[in-house]
């Protein structure tokens, strides 16, 4: 069984031409072209096409996504990665969605929102019980009135140096380049720096262990789905991991 290029374009929320140039690129080849030239795709194409969607939801180019679909790991596996950070991302929008519409309520009935109630699930606290267990209550403490005292600009920013030092991460990565050469050695420093321009985090203070600091973050990015998903799953993650690993051997 399978359907043709309009109906997946019209289930998927795509277009067709963008299915055509997915095919053109080799990103997603039809299973077969019928008598009439039009493409049609069967399931497995469907399960790949599945998954370029959700990588292009984290961010991902085309030629980061083509090197991950390529490796070996099962379709079922590398689906499971995907839906620990769909469930992630539900928690947080069902958050921000009853946050909305307590506030909306408050008003109709002519109350006073609350600021911890209008903000839930709009911050980065998700991850606030991770940081105080691994470094302490101080190093979240003054990570968040950072994070609280920048303008919207200012985090915009922020966001934007993150988006591409993860996609540059899984770019690298796809292309399986040398954890020792100057390009991944310089994503490393920039991860270093990046890591360390956060106040209240151990590689923030002078004298702190940034050694130990980057290299068990690195573990944490492999071990944890939440954090490998923004480097491409799992193998993304142990590039990063082994990348800053040897940075932290000759710079730390």
């Amino acid at each position: 069984m399978d359907w043709s290029i309009q109906q997946i374009a019209a289930l998927a929320g795509t277009t067709s031409r963008t299915l055509r140039h997915y095919d053109d690129i080799g990103l997603l080849p039809p299973s077969r072209i019928a008598a009439n030239g039009y493409r049609h795709y069967d399931a497995e194409a469907l399960h790949r096409l599945q998954r370029i969607l959700l990588l292009r939801e984290l961010g991902l180019g085309l030629p980061a996504i083509a090197g991950i679909l390529d490796r070996p790991v099962g379709t079922a596996e590398a689906l499971g990665a995907h839906v620990d950070w769909l469930r992630q991302e539900r928690a947080r929008l069902d958050r921000q969605i009853a946050s909305v519409e307590h506030t909306i309520t408050t008003i109709t009935e002519g109350g006073v929102a609350m600021p911890r109630d209008m903000f839930d699930g709009f911050d980065h606290t998700a991850h606030r019980e991770e940081v105080e267990r691994r470094w302490g209550k101080e190093a979240y403490t003054r990570g968040d009135s950072w994070w609280r005292s920048l303008d919207a600009p200012g985090k915009q920013a922020w966001q934007q140096r993150v988006a591409e030092l993860s996609a540059d991460w899984a770019d690298a990565a796809t292309r399986g380049i040398d954890l020792a050469s100057a390009e991944a050695q310089e994503l490393a420093r920039r991860h270093v720096e990046w890591l360390a321009s956060v106040p209240g985090t151990p590689g923030s203070e002078p004298g702190g262990n940034l050694r130990g600091y980057v290299t068990g973050l690195g573990q944490m990015y492999v071990d944890d789905p939440r954090f490998g998903a923004n480097y491409g799953g799992t193998e993304g993650a142990t590039f990063v991991r082994d990348a800053l690993a040897v940075y932290a051997e000759r710079e730390l």
